[in-house]
């Protein structure tokens, strides 16, 4: 019996604005055999039902849920599973804590750059909100505020980035 060589795992971040088309990306990257997707909006609102009211409640249940899932996601990529995790890599501490994780599983990464304008993004929470089907439904000052820390991907990072726009 022959060995059939292995594709590597390779873990899927995204990185762009609240709207700006994450899931929608995630959904598709995650229908490739072999690949899971783990969302932070679904765990949270499983999690955490009614209790995400303000920012400073997304942070400190998202750094929770990061802690706990990290050894998990770990564990897929090591096994050979590719994870595309629907998590905002927006600031250069999320994207850290996402190359922890497939440095230490011996895994590959792309890094998908959603580079979307804000009026695109403001456009899109208006139309998600009207339909209620998403978990976070942020205002206009909510977009503003979260948007304040978003750091787009440099080259130094030293990721594999995959642009859209």
């Amino acid at each position: 019996m022959q060995a059939v060589e292995a594709m590597p795992a390779v873990l899927h971040m995204v990185c762009g604005k609240i709207a700006a088309g994450k899931s929608m990306l995630t959904q598709r990257l995650s229908a490739e055999p072999k690949t899971v997707l783990i969302s932070e909006d679904a765990w949270l609102a499983r999690l955490y039902p009614n209790e995400i009211q303000a920012i400073a409640d997304y942070v400190r249940y998202a750094a929770r849920l990061r802690d706990t899932l990290a050894p998990h996601i770990e564990s897929l990529l090591a096994a050979g599973v590719s994870v595309v995790l629907d998590f905002p890599a927006n600031t250069v501490a999320n994207r850290l804590w996402g190359k922890s994780i497939y440095e230490k599983a011996g895994a590959d990464h792309i890094l998908h750059y959603l580079d979307i304008s804000d009026g695109v993004c403001k456009q899109r929470i208006r139309d998600r909100n009207a339909a209620g089907l998403h978990p976070f439904n942020p205002s206009n000052e909510e977009f503003e505020a979260i948007t304040r820390h978003f750091v787009p991907p440099a080259p130094e990072e030293g990721f594999r980035v995959v642009r859209y726009d």
